[in-house]
């Protein structure tokens, strides 16, 4: 589903992570359809989350809104003293309504502009 939403031009291997499997990978289920997912990456007490992603026909329901607050919960649950990202800069806002900062300048990074965006507990 990654590959599909956040790079459908791209080969399926430039989706897949080094270190995928030391994630903790969640996914959203409506209908038993997978909608939205978020992987989880834990060092120091520090969580990145990366490859957040909804069907593109399904963003804007609350799908994503409901499966970050999920993860957001599973970081506190865990102990972590803050949870980042590098948000695709088309979606500040949207992580802003959960508390997230901008803590870097943007970088364009394949064509597609990202800012380092975290949220302390």
């Amino acid at each position: 589903m990654r590959y599909k939403v956040m790079w459908p031009e791209k080969d399926i291997e430039y989706i897949k992570l080094k270190d995928d499997e030391l994630g903790k990978h969640f996914g959203l289920f409506v209908n038993h359809r997978l909608v939205s997912v978020i992987s989880l990456f834990e060092k120091n007490n520090v969580i990145q989350f990366r490859k957040f992603a909804t069907l593109q026909e399904l963003q804007g329901k609350g799908y994503g809104s409901v499966l970050l607050n999920c993860a957001l919960k599973e970081a506190e649950k865990q102990g972590a003293k803050s949870f980042w990202c590098n948000a695709r800069v088309n979606k500040i806002d949207f992580y802003k309504k959960f508390g997230f900062e901008e803590i870097e300048e943007a970088v364009t990074k394949d064509g597609m502009k990202y800012v380092k965006m975290s949220k302390n507990f």
